[in-house]
């Protein structure tokens, strides 16, 4: 029985000790990326430098595009007065050409992504350096990138985006 005390009272104490531990008060943040990747100084400049590096493949990609529309529409048009082989000459000229820009506009897209993924990790390098000053200036034990919740009192968005802005 009277061991049975002491391990009742060595358990007693062991749990508020653990409890005391559990006491102190943690700081945590909680940054929302997509909103520093869509409203950031660095993130508007990547996606107009993007803008600007792919526009002339993206206009010939559009008239590309209204061409093979025009010829195929016209084959439409013609097709029934056409003589059997002229048709089915026009038919494979249409389907390569098809094809033909089906690969562009797949190399188009792949050279955007990696470029786009390019820039983003620059971004996030700055917002990563940025969200380090914050923490360490206002004493943060733990900053989290995705939360399924977090309340506002978490939320360090803003003075990440004033950093990153340049504002004060």
């Amino acid at each position: 029985m009277k061991t049975f005390k002491s391990r009742c009272l060595v358990g007693l104490v062991l749990t508020l000790a653990a409890a005391s531990a559990l006491a102190q008060e943690s700081k945590v943040g909680y940054i929302n990326t997509q909103r520093i990747t869509s409203e950031s100084g660095p993130a508007k400049a990547a996606q107009s430098k993007l803008e600007a590096e792919f526009a002339k493949r993206q206009k010939e990609l559009t008239d590309l595009q209204a061409s093979l529309k025009a010829l195929g529409e016209k084959l439409e048009r013609d097709a029934p007065t056409l003589p059997e082989s002229q048709r089915a000459s026009k038919q494979k000229e249409l389907s390569d050409q098809n094809r033909e820009f089906q690969r562009k506009r797949r190399e188009f897209e792949e050279d955007l992504n990696a470029r786009r993924n390019e820039e983003l990790q620059q971004v996030l390098d700055k917002a990563n350096k940025a969200v380090k000053v914050v923490a360490e200036g206002e004493k943060y034990d733990m900053v989290i990138q995705e939360a399924v919740y977090s309340s506002g009192k978490h939320d360090i968005t803003d003075k990440v985006l004033k950093i990153l802005n340049g504002t004060k």
